[in-house]
Protein backbone atom coordinates (compact mmCIF):
# COMPACT_ATOMS: atom_id res chain seq x y z
CA UNK A 1 0.00 0.00 0.00
CA UNK A 2 1.21 3.44 -0.63
CA UNK A 3 2.01 6.44 1.83
CA UNK A 4 0.22 8.91 1.77
CA UNK A 5 -0.73 12.50 3.91
CA UNK A 6 -2.98 14.74 2.78
CA UNK A 7 -2.06 18.82 3.47
CA UNK A 8 -4.61 21.53 3.18
CA UNK A 9 -2.67 24.58 3.46
CA UNK A 10 -5.20 27.81 3.65
CA UNK A 11 -3.77 31.12 2.47
CA UNK A 12 -4.95 34.45 2.96
CA UNK A 13 -5.39 35.28 -0.20
CA UNK A 14 -8.33 34.91 -2.51
CA UNK A 15 -8.72 37.95 -5.45
CA UNK A 16 -4.91 37.43 -6.81
CA UNK A 17 -4.75 34.45 -9.42
CA UNK A 18 -1.27 34.95 -9.88
CA UNK A 19 -0.13 35.13 -6.31
CA UNK A 20 -2.19 31.54 -5.59
CA UNK A 21 -0.72 30.53 -8.86
CA UNK A 22 3.33 31.05 -7.51
CA UNK A 23 2.25 29.22 -4.07
CA UNK A 24 1.03 25.96 -5.67
CA UNK A 25 4.06 25.99 -8.63
CA UNK A 26 6.80 26.25 -5.18
CA UNK A 27 4.19 23.36 -3.69
CA UNK A 28 4.14 21.25 -6.66
CA UNK A 29 7.83 22.03 -7.57
CA UNK A 30 8.36 18.82 -5.24
CA UNK A 31 8.05 16.21 -7.46
CA UNK A 32 5.73 13.72 -5.50
CA UNK A 33 3.27 15.95 -5.07
CA UNK A 34 0.07 15.72 -6.39
CA UNK A 35 -2.52 18.60 -6.42
CA UNK A 36 -5.71 17.35 -5.83
CA UNK A 37 -7.28 21.01 -5.86
CA UNK A 38 -7.32 24.75 -5.28
CA UNK A 39 -10.50 27.42 -4.33
CA UNK A 40 -10.54 30.88 -4.29
CA UNK A 41 -12.99 32.76 -2.67
CA UNK A 42 -12.67 36.61 -3.13
CA UNK A 43 -15.05 37.40 -0.26
CA UNK A 44 -13.59 35.41 2.09
CA UNK A 45 -10.19 36.88 0.90
CA UNK A 46 -8.68 32.97 0.75
CA UNK A 47 -7.13 30.05 -1.20
CA UNK A 48 -7.41 26.25 0.58
CA UNK A 49 -5.04 24.24 -1.77
CA UNK A 50 -5.31 20.50 -1.13
CA UNK A 51 -2.27 17.58 -1.96
CA UNK A 52 -1.41 14.56 -1.29
CA UNK A 53 2.11 13.07 -1.37
CA UNK A 54 4.32 10.56 0.49
CA UNK A 55 4.97 11.42 4.02
CA UNK A 56 8.70 12.10 4.04
CA UNK A 57 8.00 14.63 1.08
CA UNK A 58 5.37 16.93 3.00
CA UNK A 59 6.91 18.83 5.59
CA UNK A 60 9.32 20.13 2.48
CA UNK A 61 6.17 20.54 0.23
CA UNK A 62 4.46 22.46 2.98
CA UNK A 63 7.62 24.74 4.07
CA UNK A 64 7.74 25.88 0.18
CA UNK A 65 4.26 26.85 -0.22
CA UNK A 66 4.55 29.09 3.37
CA UNK A 67 7.82 30.56 2.08
CA UNK A 68 5.86 31.75 -0.98
CA UNK A 69 3.51 33.23 0.77
CA UNK A 70 5.39 34.91 3.31
CA UNK A 71 7.02 36.80 0.52
CA UNK A 72 3.60 37.43 -1.41
CA UNK A 73 1.23 38.18 1.13
CA UNK A 74 0.99 41.31 3.43
CA UNK A 75 -0.93 40.89 6.61
CA UNK A 76 -1.12 44.29 7.48
CA UNK A 77 -2.94 45.27 4.23
CA UNK A 78 -5.26 42.05 4.40
CA UNK A 79 -9.50 42.20 4.83
CA UNK A 80 -11.56 39.49 4.16
CA UNK A 81 -14.68 37.52 5.26
CA UNK A 82 -13.17 34.93 6.85
CA UNK A 83 -11.08 34.79 10.59
CA UNK A 84 -7.32 35.01 9.57
CA UNK A 85 -4.00 35.45 11.65
CA UNK A 86 -1.18 34.87 8.89
CA UNK A 87 -0.26 34.35 5.24
CA UNK A 88 -0.16 30.99 5.45
CA UNK A 89 -3.16 30.87 7.88
CA UNK A 90 -3.85 26.81 9.00
CA UNK A 91 -1.75 23.69 7.52
CA UNK A 92 -3.39 20.90 8.93
CA UNK A 93 -2.16 17.07 8.22
CA UNK A 94 -4.25 14.35 7.12
CA UNK A 95 -3.64 10.79 7.29
CA UNK A 96 -4.63 9.01 4.57
CA UNK A 97 -2.95 6.10 3.39
CA UNK A 98 -0.89 3.52 5.78
CA UNK A 99 0.26 6.52 7.79
CA UNK A 100 -0.90 6.79 11.48
CA UNK A 101 -1.93 9.84 13.38
CA UNK A 102 1.06 9.75 15.22
CA UNK A 103 3.43 9.85 12.62
CA UNK A 104 1.46 12.40 11.03
CA UNK A 105 2.10 14.64 14.53
CA UNK A 106 5.74 14.23 14.00
CA UNK A 107 5.51 15.84 10.59
CA UNK A 108 3.87 18.84 12.38
CA UNK A 109 5.70 19.54 14.55
CA UNK A 110 9.00 19.22 11.59
CA UNK A 111 7.12 21.74 9.83
CA UNK A 112 6.59 23.83 12.90
CA UNK A 113 9.96 23.84 13.70
CA UNK A 114 11.43 24.88 10.71
CA UNK A 115 8.58 27.41 9.76
CA UNK A 116 9.44 29.08 12.88
CA UNK A 117 13.01 29.16 12.91
CA UNK A 118 13.71 29.91 9.26
CA UNK A 119 10.46 32.23 8.36
CA UNK A 120 10.36 33.23 12.13
CA UNK A 121 6.54 32.93 11.98
CA UNK A 122 5.05 31.75 15.54
CA UNK A 123 3.63 28.84 14.86
CA UNK A 124 0.25 27.01 17.18
CA UNK A 125 -0.28 23.93 16.90
CA UNK A 126 -3.80 22.67 17.10
CA UNK A 127 -6.45 19.94 16.87
CA UNK A 128 -4.08 16.16 17.42
CA UNK A 129 -1.35 18.32 17.44
CA UNK A 130 -1.88 20.67 19.72
CA UNK A 131 0.22 21.08 23.22
CA UNK A 132 -1.85 22.29 25.38
CA UNK A 133 -5.99 21.16 25.99
CA UNK A 134 -7.17 24.38 25.27
CA UNK A 135 -5.18 24.96 21.71
CA UNK A 136 -6.91 21.58 20.28
CA UNK A 137 -10.01 24.33 19.12
CA UNK A 138 -8.68 26.21 16.23
CA UNK A 139 -10.81 29.03 16.88
CA UNK A 140 -9.07 29.47 20.52
CA UNK A 141 -5.92 29.37 19.00
CA UNK A 142 -7.16 32.21 16.33
CA UNK A 143 -8.95 34.37 18.51
CA UNK A 144 -8.88 38.30 17.88
CA UNK A 145 -7.10 37.12 14.58
CA UNK A 146 -4.12 38.70 13.48
CA UNK A 147 -5.01 42.10 15.37
CA UNK A 148 -5.32 40.34 18.47
CA UNK A 149 -2.32 38.01 18.16
CA UNK A 150 -0.18 41.07 17.22
CA UNK A 151 -1.32 43.09 20.13
CA UNK A 152 -1.18 40.52 22.80
CA UNK A 153 1.59 37.62 21.97
CA UNK A 154 4.71 39.62 23.54
CA UNK A 155 3.37 40.32 27.05
CA UNK A 156 -0.27 37.55 27.13
CA UNK A 157 1.76 33.89 28.19
CA UNK A 158 -1.29 32.33 26.38
CA UNK A 159 -0.32 33.61 23.43
CA UNK A 160 3.16 32.32 23.52
CA UNK A 161 3.39 30.29 20.77
CA UNK A 162 4.93 26.34 20.23
CA UNK A 163 7.84 27.15 18.12
CA UNK A 164 8.93 30.54 16.31
CA UNK A 165 9.24 33.99 17.96
CA UNK A 166 6.95 35.29 20.58
CA UNK A 167 6.85 38.37 18.50
CA UNK A 168 4.30 38.86 15.27
CA UNK A 169 5.97 38.77 12.15
CA UNK A 170 4.09 41.78 11.11
CA UNK A 171 4.10 41.01 7.19
CA UNK A 172 3.83 36.86 7.50
CA UNK A 173 1.50 37.17 10.90
CA UNK A 174 1.14 33.66 12.99
CA UNK A 175 0.15 30.32 11.88
CA UNK A 176 -1.23 27.07 13.31
CA UNK A 177 -0.27 23.65 12.36
CA UNK A 178 -1.99 20.66 13.11
CA UNK A 179 -3.20 16.99 12.23
CA UNK A 180 -6.82 16.43 12.20
CA UNK A 181 -10.06 13.93 10.61
CA UNK A 182 -10.57 14.76 7.13
CA UNK A 183 -12.77 18.12 7.14
CA UNK A 184 -15.72 19.05 4.95
CA UNK A 185 -15.81 22.96 4.23
CA UNK A 186 -19.59 23.16 3.56
CA UNK A 187 -21.29 26.70 2.77
CA UNK A 188 -25.07 27.23 2.62
CA UNK A 189 -26.47 30.14 0.90
CA UNK A 190 -29.84 31.97 2.22
CA UNK A 191 -32.18 33.77 0.03
CA UNK A 192 -31.85 37.22 2.11
CA UNK A 193 -28.95 39.60 2.18
CA UNK A 194 -30.01 39.89 6.26
CA UNK A 195 -26.60 38.51 7.64
CA UNK A 196 -28.63 38.81 11.05
CA UNK A 197 -30.46 35.55 10.23
CA UNK A 198 -27.76 33.67 8.54
CA UNK A 199 -25.60 34.57 12.22
CA UNK A 200 -28.62 33.37 14.17
CA UNK A 201 -28.57 30.40 11.71
CA UNK A 202 -25.23 29.34 11.75
CA UNK A 203 -25.22 29.13 16.06
CA UNK A 204 -28.08 26.83 15.95
CA UNK A 205 -25.53 24.25 14.21
CA UNK A 206 -22.29 25.36 15.61
CA UNK A 207 -20.49 23.60 18.83
CA UNK A 208 -19.63 26.29 20.79
CA UNK A 209 -23.50 28.24 20.75
CA UNK A 210 -25.07 24.50 21.86
CA UNK A 211 -25.10 22.85 18.18
CA UNK A 212 -23.76 19.57 16.93
CA UNK A 213 -20.66 18.70 18.68
CA UNK A 214 -18.46 18.50 15.63
CA UNK A 215 -19.53 21.67 13.51
CA UNK A 216 -17.74 25.09 13.51
CA UNK A 217 -19.82 27.68 11.72
CA UNK A 218 -20.32 31.34 10.80
CA UNK A 219 -22.44 33.76 9.56
CA UNK A 220 -21.36 36.20 6.43
CA UNK A 221 -22.77 38.43 3.91
CA UNK A 222 -21.84 37.49 0.42
CA UNK A 223 -22.10 41.08 -0.93
CA UNK A 224 -21.28 40.16 -4.89
CA UNK A 225 -24.43 37.92 -4.81
CA UNK A 226 -26.70 39.84 -2.29
CA UNK A 227 -27.14 37.03 0.03
CA UNK A 228 -25.65 35.53 2.99
CA UNK A 229 -23.85 32.49 3.50
CA UNK A 230 -23.52 30.03 6.80
CA UNK A 231 -20.16 28.86 6.59
CA UNK A 232 -19.14 25.86 8.02
CA UNK A 233 -16.21 23.24 8.89
CA UNK A 234 -17.63 19.54 9.45
CA UNK A 235 -14.68 18.66 11.50
CA UNK A 236 -15.88 14.70 12.08
CA UNK A 237 -18.70 13.90 9.04
CA UNK A 238 -19.55 9.97 10.72
CA UNK A 239 -20.39 11.96 13.91
CA UNK A 240 -22.23 15.03 12.54
CA UNK A 241 -23.38 13.82 9.00
CA UNK A 242 -24.11 16.49 5.96
CA UNK A 243 -27.60 15.90 5.56
CA UNK A 244 -28.38 16.43 9.77
CA UNK A 245 -26.89 19.77 9.61
CA UNK A 246 -28.28 20.88 5.98
CA UNK A 247 -31.88 19.90 7.49
CA UNK A 248 -31.14 21.59 10.25
CA UNK A 249 -30.70 24.93 8.75
CA UNK A 250 -33.57 24.63 6.76
CA UNK A 251 -35.70 24.43 9.47
CA UNK A 252 -34.00 27.16 11.47
CA UNK A 253 -34.04 29.34 8.37
CA UNK A 254 -38.19 28.81 7.42
CA UNK A 255 -38.05 30.29 11.29
CA UNK A 256 -37.18 33.72 9.62
CA UNK A 257 -39.27 33.08 6.69
CA UNK A 258 -35.93 32.70 4.74
CA UNK A 259 -35.24 29.23 2.04
CA UNK A 260 -31.99 27.75 1.76
CA UNK A 261 -31.11 28.56 -2.12
CA UNK A 262 -28.01 26.38 -2.43
CA UNK A 263 -25.18 24.54 -0.77
CA UNK A 264 -21.44 24.17 -2.01
CA UNK A 265 -18.30 22.30 -1.12
CA UNK A 266 -15.21 23.53 -0.91
CA UNK A 267 -12.14 21.68 -1.83
CA UNK A 268 -12.39 18.16 -1.70
CA UNK A 269 -15.55 15.60 0.35
CA UNK A 270 -14.50 11.98 1.24
CA UNK A 271 -16.90 9.75 -0.91
CA UNK A 272 -18.61 8.34 2.17
CA UNK A 273 -19.89 11.39 3.14
CA UNK A 274 -21.77 11.75 0.13
CA UNK A 275 -23.08 8.33 0.04
CA UNK A 276 -24.74 8.90 3.32
CA UNK A 277 -26.43 11.77 2.01
CA UNK A 278 -27.87 9.27 -0.50
CA UNK A 279 -28.65 7.22 1.44
CA UNK A 280 -30.39 9.30 4.16
CA UNK A 281 -32.55 11.33 1.04
CA UNK A 282 -33.15 8.21 -1.25
CA UNK A 283 -33.79 5.83 1.89
CA UNK A 284 -32.36 3.45 0.60
CA UNK A 285 -32.41 -0.42 2.16
CA UNK A 286 -29.26 -2.23 2.80
CA UNK A 287 -26.83 0.18 0.45
CA UNK A 288 -23.20 -0.24 0.69
CA UNK A 289 -20.63 1.68 -1.02
CA UNK A 290 -19.89 -1.77 -3.18
CA UNK A 291 -23.17 -0.62 -5.00
CA UNK A 292 -21.08 2.22 -6.61
CA UNK A 293 -20.48 1.49 -10.25
CA UNK A 294 -16.94 3.04 -10.11
CA UNK A 295 -15.92 1.90 -6.39
CA UNK A 296 -16.72 -1.77 -7.61
CA UNK A 297 -14.35 -1.29 -10.08
CA UNK A 298 -11.83 0.11 -7.99
CA UNK A 299 -12.07 -2.93 -5.92
CA UNK A 300 -11.98 -4.84 -8.65
CA UNK A 301 -8.23 -3.40 -9.88
CA UNK A 302 -10.28 -2.18 -13.25
CA UNK A 303 -8.78 0.98 -15.12
CA UNK A 304 -6.32 2.90 -13.28
CA UNK A 305 -5.64 0.21 -10.75
CA UNK A 306 -5.18 -2.26 -13.00
CA UNK A 307 -2.68 -0.52 -15.22
CA UNK A 308 0.43 -2.85 -14.23
CA UNK A 309 -1.28 -5.82 -15.06
CA UNK A 310 -2.79 -4.42 -18.20
CA UNK A 311 0.87 -3.65 -19.83
CA UNK A 312 1.95 -7.59 -18.60
CA UNK A 313 -1.22 -8.58 -20.79
CA UNK A 314 -0.70 -6.38 -23.61
CA UNK A 315 3.44 -7.83 -23.43
CA UNK A 316 1.74 -10.98 -23.87
CA UNK A 317 -0.89 -10.68 -26.35
CA UNK A 318 -0.04 -10.77 -30.36
CA UNK A 319 0.81 -7.15 -31.03
CA UNK A 320 4.04 -6.34 -31.71
CA UNK A 321 4.05 -3.60 -29.35
CA UNK A 322 4.66 -2.71 -26.05
CA UNK A 323 7.42 -5.03 -27.22
CA UNK A 324 10.66 -5.37 -26.56
CA UNK A 325 11.77 -1.25 -25.99
CA UNK A 326 8.93 -0.66 -24.05
CA UNK A 327 9.86 -3.46 -21.70
CA UNK A 328 13.61 -2.15 -21.26
CA UNK A 329 12.30 1.21 -20.17
CA UNK A 330 9.84 -0.04 -17.55
CA UNK A 331 13.07 -1.90 -16.14
CA UNK A 332 14.88 0.91 -15.96
CA UNK A 333 11.20 3.36 -14.62
CA UNK A 334 11.59 0.52 -11.95
CA UNK A 335 15.26 1.26 -11.60
CA UNK A 336 14.78 4.78 -10.93
CA UNK A 337 11.54 3.76 -8.48
CA UNK A 338 13.53 1.84 -6.19
CA UNK A 339 16.48 4.39 -6.17
CA UNK A 340 13.68 7.15 -5.02
CA UNK A 341 13.05 4.04 -2.55
CA UNK A 342 16.18 3.80 -0.54
CA UNK A 343 16.28 7.48 -0.29
CA UNK A 344 13.26 8.05 1.31
CA UNK A 345 14.42 5.05 3.74
CA UNK A 346 17.23 7.15 4.11
CA UNK A 347 16.83 10.94 4.50
CA UNK A 348 15.28 11.87 8.25
CA UNK A 349 17.23 8.80 10.21
CA UNK A 350 19.59 10.34 12.21
CA UNK A 351 22.41 7.78 10.85
CA UNK A 352 22.40 9.00 7.97
CA UNK A 353 21.74 13.02 8.76
CA UNK A 354 25.43 14.07 6.48
CA UNK A 355 24.16 12.50 3.68
CA UNK A 356 20.45 13.61 3.90
CA UNK A 357 21.19 16.55 1.68
CA UNK A 358 22.69 14.46 -1.25
CA UNK A 359 19.94 11.67 -1.17
CA UNK A 360 16.93 14.53 -1.31
CA UNK A 361 18.69 15.70 -4.53
CA UNK A 362 18.89 12.04 -5.63
CA UNK A 363 15.48 11.50 -5.07
CA UNK A 364 14.54 14.19 -6.65
CA UNK A 365 16.44 13.66 -9.68
CA UNK A 366 15.57 9.74 -9.75
CA UNK A 367 11.69 10.60 -9.79
CA UNK A 368 12.13 12.76 -12.94
CA UNK A 369 13.83 10.06 -14.52
CA UNK A 370 11.11 7.38 -13.87
CA UNK A 371 8.45 9.85 -15.30
CA UNK A 372 10.86 10.22 -18.12
CA UNK A 373 11.70 6.60 -18.48
CA UNK A 374 7.36 5.90 -18.33
CA UNK A 375 7.11 7.81 -20.89
CA UNK A 376 9.40 5.76 -22.80
CA UNK A 377 7.18 3.31 -22.72
CA UNK A 378 4.77 4.84 -24.51
CA UNK A 379 7.42 6.52 -27.50
CA UNK A 380 8.73 3.31 -28.25
CA UNK A 381 5.97 1.28 -29.09
CA UNK A 382 4.73 4.55 -31.07
CA UNK A 383 8.09 4.54 -32.68
CA UNK A 384 7.41 1.09 -33.73
CA UNK A 385 4.22 1.74 -34.60
CA UNK A 386 5.06 4.19 -37.04
CA UNK A 387 7.53 1.84 -39.03
CA UNK A 388 4.88 -0.62 -39.63
CA UNK A 389 2.10 2.34 -40.66
CA UNK A 390 5.24 3.41 -43.01
CA UNK A 391 5.15 0.13 -44.51
CA UNK A 392 1.32 -0.43 -45.26
CA UNK A 393 2.02 2.71 -47.74
CA UNK A 394 1.11 2.49 -51.27
CA UNK A 395 3.45 1.13 -53.67
CA UNK A 396 1.31 0.87 -57.08
CA UNK A 397 3.65 3.55 -58.77
CA UNK A 398 7.72 5.16 -58.62
CA UNK A 399 6.60 8.08 -56.85
CA UNK A 400 4.41 6.10 -54.17
CA UNK A 401 7.69 3.95 -53.44
CA UNK A 402 9.87 6.58 -53.24
CA UNK A 403 7.76 8.48 -50.51
CA UNK A 404 7.27 4.66 -49.17
CA UNK A 405 10.91 4.08 -49.01
CA UNK A 406 11.51 7.64 -47.26
CA UNK A 407 8.63 7.34 -44.62
CA UNK A 408 10.72 3.87 -44.16
CA UNK A 409 13.95 5.32 -43.36
CA UNK A 410 12.63 8.17 -40.96
CA UNK A 411 10.73 6.06 -39.12
CA UNK A 412 13.01 3.24 -38.63
CA UNK A 413 15.64 5.79 -37.82
CA UNK A 414 13.09 7.52 -35.10
CA UNK A 415 12.44 3.82 -34.07
CA UNK A 416 15.98 3.54 -33.25
CA UNK A 417 16.43 6.41 -31.01
CA UNK A 418 13.35 5.77 -28.98
CA UNK A 419 15.41 2.77 -27.47
CA UNK A 420 19.12 5.01 -27.37
CA UNK A 421 16.97 7.53 -25.17
CA UNK A 422 16.30 4.52 -23.07
CA UNK A 423 19.37 3.73 -22.83
CA UNK A 424 21.13 6.90 -21.81
CA UNK A 425 18.32 7.89 -19.47
CA UNK A 426 18.87 3.76 -17.37
CA UNK A 427 22.89 4.96 -17.59
CA UNK A 428 21.79 7.87 -15.64
CA UNK A 429 20.03 5.60 -13.36
CA UNK A 430 23.07 3.72 -13.05
CA UNK A 431 25.02 6.29 -12.18
CA UNK A 432 22.98 7.75 -9.05
CA UNK A 433 22.41 3.80 -7.81
CA UNK A 434 25.56 3.98 -7.24
CA UNK A 435 25.90 6.63 -4.88
CA UNK A 436 22.62 5.09 -3.41
CA UNK A 437 24.20 2.17 -2.72
CA UNK A 438 27.73 3.51 -1.21
CA UNK A 439 25.81 6.72 0.93
CA UNK A 440 21.90 4.58 1.11
CA UNK A 441 20.21 3.02 4.27
CA UNK A 442 22.29 -0.35 4.88
CA UNK A 443 19.30 -2.10 5.39
CA UNK A 444 18.21 -1.47 1.76
CA UNK A 445 21.15 -1.75 -0.13
CA UNK A 446 19.98 -4.83 -1.62
CA UNK A 447 17.31 -2.90 -3.32
CA UNK A 448 19.83 -0.37 -4.56
CA UNK A 449 21.57 -3.87 -5.76
CA UNK A 450 18.12 -4.85 -7.62
CA UNK A 451 18.01 -0.86 -9.21
CA UNK A 452 21.55 -1.47 -10.48
CA UNK A 453 20.60 -4.79 -12.00
CA UNK A 454 17.44 -3.17 -13.41
CA UNK A 455 19.10 -0.38 -15.29
CA UNK A 456 21.71 -2.46 -16.47
CA UNK A 457 19.02 -5.06 -18.03
CA UNK A 458 17.22 -1.38 -19.07
CA UNK A 459 20.52 -0.81 -20.93
CA UNK A 460 21.37 -3.81 -23.13
CA UNK A 461 17.61 -4.21 -23.90
CA UNK A 462 17.21 -1.01 -25.41
CA UNK A 463 20.81 -1.42 -27.35
CA UNK A 464 18.93 -4.70 -28.18
CA UNK A 465 16.33 -2.30 -29.86
CA UNK A 466 19.11 -0.09 -31.31
CA UNK A 467 20.64 -2.67 -33.32
CA UNK A 468 17.75 -4.37 -34.84
CA UNK A 469 16.71 -1.12 -36.50
CA UNK A 470 19.97 -0.02 -37.67
CA UNK A 471 20.55 -3.14 -39.30
CA UNK A 472 18.05 -2.21 -42.21
CA UNK A 473 19.69 1.25 -43.25
CA UNK A 474 21.92 2.38 -45.35
CA UNK A 475 22.79 5.22 -43.83
CA UNK A 476 26.64 4.68 -42.82
CA UNK A 477 26.82 8.37 -41.11
CA UNK A 478 23.54 7.52 -38.96
CA UNK A 479 24.51 4.07 -37.81
CA UNK A 480 28.66 4.67 -36.98
CA UNK A 481 26.97 7.26 -34.57
CA UNK A 482 24.85 5.02 -32.96
CA UNK A 483 27.06 2.32 -32.91
CA UNK A 484 29.62 4.36 -31.02
CA UNK A 485 27.33 5.88 -28.80
CA UNK A 486 26.25 2.18 -28.08
CA UNK A 487 29.87 0.75 -27.60
CA UNK A 488 29.87 3.63 -24.73
CA UNK A 489 26.94 3.36 -23.02
CA UNK A 490 27.95 -0.72 -22.92
CA UNK A 491 30.99 0.38 -21.20
CA UNK A 492 30.60 3.00 -18.84
CA UNK A 493 26.93 0.72 -17.86
CA UNK A 494 29.49 -2.54 -17.51
CA UNK A 495 32.21 -1.14 -15.41
CA UNK A 496 29.34 1.03 -12.98
CA UNK A 497 27.35 -2.60 -12.45
CA UNK A 498 29.94 -4.00 -11.42
CA UNK A 499 31.33 -1.25 -8.57
CA UNK A 500 27.72 -1.49 -7.74
CA UNK A 501 27.41 -5.25 -7.41
CA UNK A 502 30.87 -5.17 -5.52
CA UNK A 503 29.58 -2.52 -3.08
CA UNK A 504 26.51 -4.13 -2.61
CA UNK A 505 28.03 -7.83 -1.76
CA UNK A 506 30.49 -5.82 0.53
CA UNK A 507 27.35 -4.85 2.70
CA UNK A 508 25.38 -8.02 2.75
Amino acid sequence: MIRLVECVPNFSEGRRKEVIDKIVAAITSVPSVVLLDREMDADHNRAVVTFVCPPEDAVEACFRGYREAAELIDMRSHQGEHPRMGATDVCPFIPISDFSEAEAIELAHQLAKRVGEELQIPVYLYESAATHPDRQNLAYVRRGEYEGIRDEIETDLSRKPDYGPSKMNLKAGATAIGVRFPLIAFNVYLDTDRVSIAKKVANAVRYAKGGYRFVKAMGFSIKERNLVQVSMNLVNYTQTPVFRVFETIKSEAARYGVNVLSSEIVGLIPQQALLDVADFYLRFENFSAAQVLEEKLRRSGVGGGGATASFYDEVASSSPTPGGGSVAASAGALAAALDSMVCRLTVGKKKYLDVQEELTAIRDKTEILRAQLTEMIKKDGEAFDKVMAARKLPKDTEAEISRRNAEIIAATKQAALAPLETARLSLQVLELTRIVAEKGNVNSVSDAGVSALMAKAAIEGAIYNVKINISSLEDTEFIDSLRREVADLQTKSSLLADEIRSIVESKL
